[in-house]
C-alpha cells in the first residue's frame, strides 16, 4: 500500500485560533534514499525522472496544491542542484499563493535525517503534510485533515494521521503492477489506530484473526502495540475511490506511466499538465503507431517502424524498420534502422546502432552507445559509469557531489567511433556492446537476481508467476501428493469440492462477491489494454480466487460479465455492431473464459449469468440473447449438453422465467434435430 503521512513537530501551538492563521505547509523528500534505479540515479535525482514525458516532481507538486497546500518545503539531498535549478526555472517558482522552497542537505541518507535537519531550521509552524517526491495522487485530503484535527483537539499524543490505500488484493496481480510485496498493517478498526507497520515478507502469514473472548477469558495475553512510542500515536485515513501510488522501482514506474496514459490520474495527466505543448512529429506515412501510445515533439519516425504501448521523449530520430514495444524512450535518442526494442527503458541521449536489439528488462542509461547487430541481455543495466562495488545508498551522494550529475560527453564524440578516444578507466571497452559500443553492462549482484524480474518493466515469466502462486497455495494449506489442499484445520479439500456451492461456515456474501467482480474485471481490463499474455491473465485470476475464497465457476462467472459490458462498452450504433463487438472479445478471451468452466453446471451458471446480464446490467443484449448463445457454442465454450439441460430446466419454471428461453427457440429446436439426427445415424 501506498501511503502519505502527516504530522505535527513539538513546536505545535495548541491554539486553534493560532494554527488557523498558519497556511497549510508540507514537506516534500526529494530524495528516496534508495538505489532501486540505478545506474539512472547515479546521474539523475529520481524526481526529475520523466514520466510520460513530464518530470515526476511535477505530478506531485501538482497534487499539492490542488490539495489546498500553500508553502511546500522540498527537502533535496543527491543531486541537490539539479533539483533547484529545475524548480527556480520551472512554473512552480512563479505560482501565486503556493510557494515552493528548497532545503538543501550533503549528508543526510535517509528521511530521519531530513526531519531533523528540517526541524532545527524552524520553518515549520503547524501541522504539516509529509509526502514522498515519487508519489502521484489525485486524492483529495479535506477528509483527512478534518480527522486529523479533531484527533489532535482531544489528544495532543495523536500526532500523525497516515493516508492509506488498500492495494490488489491479490499477491500476484500487487507483483506484477508494482513489483513489491504487500506490507503488514494493524489498525484498530473502531479508532483507525496503527498498531503494526511492517513488510509482510517478514512474516509466514500475512494476518491472524483472534476472537475478543480469547483476550477477555486469557488475561495474561497481552497484545503490543509498536507503534505507540513514548505515548505518541500513529492513526490512519483510508482512500477508496482515488488514485494512489510511488514510484519504487521500474515496475512501478511502467504501471504508473500506463495508469496515467489511461487517465486513472485525471486531472494529472499530460494533456492537461502541459499546458503549452506543441504535437509536431514527423511520422512517416508507413510507420504503424498503435494504442496506448504518447510521443513527444520534434520527435521522426521512419518508415514502417511499429511502436505499442510505448512512451516517446523529445527530439528523438528513429530509422525505419525498427520495432518498440512496451517500452519507454526519453529524449535525444537516435534509435538506427532494423533495431528492435521490447519492455526497455533508454535514458536521454542514447544512440541504438542499425540493427541493435534490446532484450526486454535492459536498462540503458544517459548516452550510452549499443554497437551494430548487438544483442543486450535481458535485465542488463548498462551506463557510462563503471558498477560501484557496494549497494549502499551513500553512492548517489558521491557522484553528485563529484560532477554536475550527468556524464558528459560530446555527441560529435558519440556519433564517430569513440572508443579510441575513452580511456579504459573511464568507459567500457567496445567489446562489450559490440562494434562502435560504450559502455559497461553492469553484473548482477549475488543474492539481487529475484529484484532483477520483481523490479523490471518486462512482463513476469509464466514461471515465475506459477511459482508464485504455488508458493501462496502452500502457504494457506498445505498441498498433498495427489495435488488436493489440506486445510491448516486438516479438512482435506479436493479441487471438485472448491468448485461446488460454498458451505454454511464459508458462504460468500453479496458485498464480498461483488468486491471480487470488480477486481476481476479491473484484473481482465488491463489484459487488454496492456497486451497480457491469456495465461498471465488466469494466473491472477487464480489468485483472486485463492485471496477472495472463491470458486471456479465465481471467477467464470466475473470474467463472462467483464466480457460482455467492455462489449457494451466499446463503439456501436446497432446491434449488428454490439453481436460483433461482443464476438471479438469472446474470441480474443475464450480461453480465458474456458479455463474456468470444467463441467456442464458450471457452463449453465454462465448461461444464467447472461441472462441476469440481460435483465440488468447490458439490457441492449436482450434481443441479442439467442445469437451470443449460438457464439458461446461455436466457439465451444458451452456444450451442447449444457444448453439443452439449462433449457430442459427452464420449461418447469414460471412464464416470466421462460423470456430467453422463448428467444432461442430456434436455436434450442436446431441442437435437438441434430441431436436427433446423430442418435438415427448411430
Amino acid at each position: 500500500m501506498g501511503a502519505q503521512k502527516k504530522g505535527a513537530t513539538s513546536r505545535v501551538s495548541e491554539d486553534p485560533e493560532e494554527l488557523a492563521r498558519h497556511p497549510l505547509q508540507a514537506i516534500l523528500l526529494a530524495d528516496s534514499f534508495a538505489t532501486k534505479f540505478r545506474p539512472i540515479t547515479l546521474e539523475l535525482p529520481k524526481v526529475l525522472l520523466p514520466l510520460v514525458n513530464i518530470p515526476v516532481i511535477d505530478y506531485t507538486l501538482a497534487w499539492l496544491e490542488s490539495a489546498g497546500v500553500e508553502e511546500v518545503f522540498v527537502f533535496c539531498c543527491a543531486h541537490s542542484k539539479q533539483v533547484i535549478n529545475y524548480l527556480e526555472s520551472s512554473e512552480w517558482s512563479s505560482q501565486q499563493n503556493f510557494s515552493v522552497q528548497t532545503i538543501q542537505s550533503h549528508n543526510s541518507i535517509s528521511a530521519g535525517d531530513a526531519l531533523r535537519l528540517i526541524y532545527e531550521r524552524h520553518v515549520i509552524h503547524g501541522d504539516f503534510v509529509l509526502i514522498s517526491g515519487d508519489t502521484v495522487s489525485n486524492m483529495s485530503l479535506t477528509q483527512a485533515f478534518q480527522e486529523h484535527k479533531e484527533r489532535r483537539k482531544k489528544d495532543a499524543n495523536a500526532i500523525m494521521t497516515m493516508v492509506v490505500k488498500q492495494s490488489k488484493s491479490s499477491q500476484i496481480t500487487q507483483l506484477s503492477r508494482l513489483g513489491t510485496d504487500e506490507l503488514f498493517m494493524a489498525i484498530n478498526p473502531d479508532t483507525k489506530q496503527l498498531l503494526c507497520y511492517e513488510d509482510k515478507a517478514e512474516y509466514s502469514k500475512g494476518f491472524i484473526s483472534l476472537d475478543k473472548t480469547l483476550i477477555a477469558d486469557n488475561p495474561s495475553i497481552v497484545l503490543q502495540n509498536d507503534k505507540q512510542i513514548m505515548g505518541y500515536k500513529i492513526f490512519t485515513h483510508e482512500i477508496h475511490s482515488s488514485y494512489a501510488a510511488r514510484i519504487d522501482n521500474f515496475r512501478s514506474y511502467d504501471t504508473i506511466s500506463k495508469d496515467i496514459i489511461q487517465r486513472w490520474t485525471y486531472p494529472f495527466v499530460p494533456d492537461i499538465l502541459w499546458k503549452f505543448c506543441n504535437k509536431k512529429v514527423a511520422l512517416s506515412c508507413s510507420a504503424q503507431i498503435g494504442s496506448f501510445n504518447v510521443i513527444g515533439q520534434g520527435t521522426k519516425i521512419g518508415n514502417d517502424t511499429k511502436i505499442s504501448h510505448s512512451v516517446i521523449g523529445e527530439g528523438c530520430t528513429i530509422g525505419s524498420n525498427v520495432t518498440i514495444e512496451g517500452s519507454y524512450i526519453w529524449n535525444n535518442v537516435t534509435i538506427e534502422e532494423g533495431c528492435h526494442l521490447r519492455y526497455a527503458i533508454v535514458c536521454d541521449g542514447v544512440i541504438m546502432k542499425s540493427g541493435a536489439v534490446l532484450e526486454p528488462g535492459v536498462v540503458l542509461s544517459f548516452k550510452v552507445v549499443v554497437g551494430q547487430q548487438f544483442v543486450v541481455p535481458a535485465y542488463s543495466k548498462v551506463s557510462l559509469l563503471q558498477q560501484p562495488t557496494q549497494q549502499d545508498s551513500d553512492e548517489e551522494l558521491e557522484y553528485a557531489d563529484s560532477s554536475s550529475g550527468t556524464v558528459e560527453l560530446p555527441l560529435d564524440k558519440l556519433n564517430g567511433d569513440v572508443a579510441s578516444d575513452l580511456s579504459e578507466t573511464q568507459h567500457g571497452p567496445a567489446s562489450e556492446l559490440g562494434t562502435g559500443g560504450v559502455g559497461y553492462i553492469w553484473s548482477i549482484f549475488e543474492g539481487l537476481h529475484d529484484e532483477e524480474w520483481r523490479h523490471s518493466v518486462a512482463p513476469i515469466l509464466m514461471d515465475k508467476l506459477a511459482k508464485i502462486m504455488l508458493d501462496k497455495v502452500e502457504d494457506e494449506g498445505l498441498l498433498t501428493q495427489d495435488g488436493n489442499v489440506l486445510s491448516p484445520s486438516g479438512e482435506l479439500k479436493s479441487d471438485s469440492d472448491d468448485i461446488g456451492s460454498h458451505d454454511d461456515d464459508n458462504e460468500v456474501s453479496g458485498d464480498d462477491y461483488v468486491s471480487f467482480e470488480k477486481e476481476v474485471e479491473a484484473t481482465f481490463l488491463r489484459a487488454v489494454h496492456e497486451n497480457v499474455k491469456v495465461d498471465h491473465a488466469i494466473l491472477e485470476v487464480n489468485a483472486l480466487r485463492l485471496s477472495f475464497n472463491m470458486a471456479s465457476v465465481d471467477c467464470a462467472g466475473a470474467i463472462f460479465y467483464s466480457m460482455m459490458k467492455l462489449a457494451v462498452e466499446s463503439p456501436h450504433i446497432s446491434a449488428s455492431e454490439l453481436h460483433r463487438n461482443a464476438a471479438d472479445v469472446t474470441t480474443a478471451w475464450q480461453k480465458l473464459l474456458k479455463s474456468f468452466l470444467h463441467d456442464i453446471d458450471e457452463e449453465i451458471e454462465v448461461i444464467l449469468k447472461f441472462e441476469e446480464i440481460c435483465l440488468e446490467s447490458a439490457k441492449e443484449f436482450s434481443q441479442l440473447f439467442q445469437q451470443i448463445l449460438h457464439l458461446l457454442y461455436d466457439k465451444e465454450i458451452l456444450q451442447e449438453d449444457a444448453i439443452l439441460k439449462w433449457a430442459d430446466e427452464k420449461e418447469g419454471a414460471d412464464e416470466s422465467d421462460k423470456v430467453f428461453l422463448k428467444h432461442s427457440e430456434k436455436f434450442i429446436l436446431w441442437l435437438r434435430e441434430a441431436e436427433e439426427e446423430e442418435e438415427d445415424c448411430d
